[in-house]
């Protein structure tokens, strides 16, 4: 370690807190949560890029829920909803009732994804991939945590593949594009493994993000994936420009849904797929209560999310543009849900760039805090995983 040996002592402290605190915290909340359970943590958990097997790793306007409330469900409680989450789940909604990065058209997704490329933080937990991974129910079963937090992201894609059924269209794709691109880790992987006679072309709205994905494909050797500055819902490639149009969990940020998807409608070529995956809120009926209402404010606040919408609603946006055929669905929860807890866990074992970074401290204790809403809101129903698909007509 480089921290001179005072610091080392300070921050000493702070690691051993965490590792015992965010532990109980997850226990405290599941078993405030009926029918949630934790298994026995293991000894070690590999998580870290550096970890990752080297063929799989190169390096090592807002909205509010405009919905009428109603009462309670029978079984729903009432009153604040930390009364229902136990003794932490009361500190962290005392501590952080609302969301602090309210989504601000034209700025904050940006500024969001600039400062969490350029801290570190999220490459050196999350890999090269923003995305939830993927979990078989055999994996779940004998301990999500035994599997390696990043193979699973790796694990999704190459499923997401198969769902789409790309690799079938009788020509085989030649331009691909990957909309909200990241730091272009599944751009690279679709450059690298499926498209090698192609190219794959990352667009996102961050500054940073398109330096470090650019960067990353040249110290890899991926002349194939190419990566542009664009803003997702104002594209200026022509019409009809790509075979594949193909995105992961990007819908989220978008303040319209609807130009979301016709937008990457229009530069499909006629007979290519579009395929994408994105957090959804449930379909209404029963309409929100109180308690869903307050917790989808808080998700739709904390990461600069105008608003989610269902997967029934997708589909009809879909469906609506006139010119997609084929248009089908299906909910990913069952196979994602562990990402959320897996996430913290790899921060819990290995905390040291967090300590490193002082300034950070705040935003990773609200981005964990943030972690177990969104499994809770996940596990209970109130957010769905979306998977949808389509193909252009000819």
């Amino acid at each position: 370690c480089c921290l001179p040996p005072l610091t080392s002592h300070i921050a000493m402290a702070p690691a051993v807190w965490i590792r015992a605190a965010l532990p109980c915290l997850l226990l405290v909340q599941a078993s405030a949560t009926p029918g949630v359970s934790l298994r026995k943590t293991p000894s070690k958990l590999i998580g870290s890029p550096k970890f990752l097997p080297k063929s799989r790793y190169a390096h090592g306007g807002s909205r509010s829920v405009g919905v009428r409330s109603t009462a309670p469900q029978s079984g729903e409680g009432s009153g604040r909803i930390s009364d229902r989450l136990g003794v932490v789940g009361k500190i962290y909604q005392r501590l952080f009732p609302k969301g602090s990065r309210k989504y601000e058209a034209g700025s904050t997704v940006a500024k969001e994804y600039d400062a969490w490329t350029n801290d570190g933080i999220l490459e050196h937990y999350w890999g090269e991939h923003i995305h939830l991974g993927y979990y078989t129910p055999e994996e779940i079963a004998k301990g999500y945590k035994k599997k390696n937090f990043i193979e699973a992201k790796f694990d999704f894609i190459d499923r997401m593949i198969e769902w789409s059924g790309i690799l079938d269209l009788p020509a085989g794709p030649k331009k691909v594009l990957d909309v909200g691109c990241g730091f272009g880790g599944t751009t690279r992987h679709l450059a690298k493994n499926y498209f090698k006679d192609g190219s794959v072309t990352g667009i996102t709205i961050s500054p940073a993000q398109v330096a470090r994905a650019t960067k990353l494909a040249e110290s890899q050797g991926v002349p194939n994936a190419k990566f542009e500055l664009k803003d997702a819902l104002a594209m200026d490639f022509p019409d009809n420009s790509f075979d594949v149009v193909w995105a992961i969990e990007s819908g989220e940020h978008m303040p319209s849904k609807t130009k979301y998807v016709e937008e990457m409608t229009r530069v499909l070529k006629p007979g290519g797929v579009i395929v994408f995956a994105t957090w959804c809120q449930r379909h209404q009926p029963p309409i929100f209560n109180d308690v869903e209402k307050n917790e989808l404010q808080f998700l739709y606040d904390e990461w600069a999310h105008p608003h989610f919408v269902s997967i029934d609603t997708y589909k009809k946006i879909m469906r609506a543009t006139g010119k997609l055929d084929k248009v089908d669905s299906d909910d990913w929860n069952r196979f994602t849900l562990p990402s959320w807890r897996h996430s913290i866990w790899v921060g819990v074992y290995d905390p040291w760039i967090v300590l490193r970074k002082p300034w950070t401290w705040k935003k990773c204790l609200r981005d964990g805090i943030t972690l177990e809403r969104m499994h809770r809101s996940f596990n209970k129903g109130l957010m769905q995983y979306g998977m949808l698909k389509a193909k252009k007509k000819a």
